[in-house]
């Protein structure tokens, strides 16, 4: 039953505000019986601990025959039901309204850097690639695979609900490799997503509702900070095994070794593919051999995020942030699951969002298929991940020449759009405070927001706080 809320020019901008919520609302039959017999079944509260706005609905009336009066009319505190045959209840449903939630601690930092009117400021919280000026970067193959796509006057019809089928075979190619034996045999399957984010909960969904073994996810500590709730969201329990050491800022691979040797088999773990987020630390290729045959000898179930091959995902690589494509590959052991599989992972994204958005994954694959866009892609995806890596380097020379002690070479070793820099939270708090300089309180730093032109008094800054 849909409720309807009427409101007047004299009503305040709070009274508005929840008559216009209210009124979108639909309240569920909970008791059949009550509603055959009630001249009137309940009325809906709804309070603002800010403000002292109040708004109550009055439901469709039931009379005694169980037919419904038509009229769904807001009514004002404190005044009689002016449906005909009814009466005012006691609320039954109460919701209230606890205050503003705390800012995400990733988005907040570029928040309080905006509100920040320090000409020096400098953002090194969100991990979206900026060029040397500082400039948000659009890629020459994508303007041009972009005008390809303007020049053929495509359709803007909804796409199938596993997404773009040229573009979930070539994400798979690429993630996977081309000759890769699993997709000649085709027991896998890859379905188009809403970037990473989107894949994690897709991916998190299905686990939660068709895996067997235990519903915990051992993530490595520490991890990206979105994987927490999205698992967590999802219904998945979540677990940590060591992978960072503090004491060396590198990989703790003793301790992730032995720590994964004692997962219960059947359980799941998250591995970054690379590039891990947020210390840039990663294992060694003899390592991941190493991990790999500890996985297999205690069947647990990977889950691969894949954030930044050869530099980032598609919605990164391609500096394709806003228009949220990615992909979510399952691996299967026949082609029959493979396809039971992608039934279900279809299930699962209908009642989300139905289909994923059309023109990132256009511009993907058009790059992705057309061999001189791919060429020049691949060009500049180096220049960007070679510029990061000038960065990090001008960043310990501009330490070592303001005389610092520390030893920084972990921010050469890492890899990856990201930092961690060893900081402590006070440590961060005074160069936010003193400098302008904002990061996560876990000292992470996005080497994208770094440039030749602030390198320097970023150096200035960490050793401020350091020395």
């Amino acid at each position: 039953m849909n409720l309807q809320a009427g409101f007047s020019p004299n009503d305040s901008p709070e009274s508005v505000l929840f008559q216009t919520a209210a009124s979108r609302l639909r309240i569920l039959r909970d008791a059949s019986a009550s509603l055959r017999s009630a001249a009137s079944w309940s009325s809906l509260s709804f309070t603002s601990l800010h403000t002292s706005s109040s708004v109550r609905l009055c439901s469709p009336h039931l009379t005694n025959d169980g037919s419904a009066h038509n009229q769904q009319v807001f009514v004002r505190p404190g005044e009689p039901d002016p449906v005909p045959g009814g009466s005012v209840h006691t609320p039954k449903f109460l919701v209230e309204w606890s205050g503003n939630g705390p800012p995400d601690p990733i988005l907040g930092v570029t928040e309080a850097f905006k509100k920040d009117t320090n000409p020096k400021k400098m953002n090194l919280g969100v991990g979206a690639y900026r060029d040397d000026q500082g400039k948000p970067f659009v890629l020459s193959c994508v303007r041009k695979a972009e005008a390809l796509i303007a020049s053929k006057q495509l359709d803007k019809e909804y796409l199938p609900i596993g997404g773009l089928g040229e573009f979930t075979k070539a994400c798979a190619q690429l993630a996977l490799g081309a000759d890769n034996e699993v997709l000649k045999t085709g027991r896998s399957i890859t379905v188009q997503t809403i970037s990473g984010t989107g894949s994690l909960r897709i991916g998190a969904n299905f686990l939660s509702r068709f895996h067997t073994g235990p519903k915990d996810v051992y993530l490595p500590k520490p991890s990206w900070g979105n994987h927490t709730p999205i698992f967590r969201d999802a219904g998945m329990q979540l677990k940590a095994y060591r992978y960072y050491d503090p004491s060396t800022c590198g990989f703790d691979f003793n301790g992730a070794l032995e720590d994964i040797s004692k997962i219960p088999e059947q359980s799941v773990i998250l591995l970054h593919a690379c590039a891990h987020n947020p210390t840039g630390v990663d294992p060694r290729q003899e390592q991941w051999k190493e991990i790999a045959e500890v996985v297999k000898k205690r069947n647990l179930l990977v889950f691969f995020d894949m954030a930044y091959q050869g530099f980032a995902i598609l919605a990164k690589n391609m500096g394709l942030y806003g228009e949220r494509v990615g992909g979510f590959s399952v691996v299967c052991s026949n082609t029959d699951e493979a396809k039971r599989v992608e039934s279900q992972l279809k299930i699962l994204i209908r009642p989300i969002y139905s289909n994923p958005p059309m023109n990132g994954a256009r511009i993907a694959t058009t790059i992705l298929n057309t061999p001189d866009l791919y060429s020049l892609w691949l060009e500049e995806v180096h220049g960007m991940a070679n510029r990061i890596i000038k960065m990090r380097e001008q960043l310990v020379a501009g330490l070592k020449k303001e005389g610092s002690s520390h030893n920084w070479q972990h921010v050469i070793d890492q890899i990856g759009m990201f930092c961690f820099t060893g900081l402590k939270p006070e440590q961060v708090e005074r160069l936010t405070k003193e400098f302008s300089v904002y990061m996560t309180k876990d000292g992470r730093i996005s080497m994208a927001g770094v440039s030749s032109g602030n390198v320097e008094y970023l150096a200035q800054a960490i050793h401020a706080v350091t020395k």
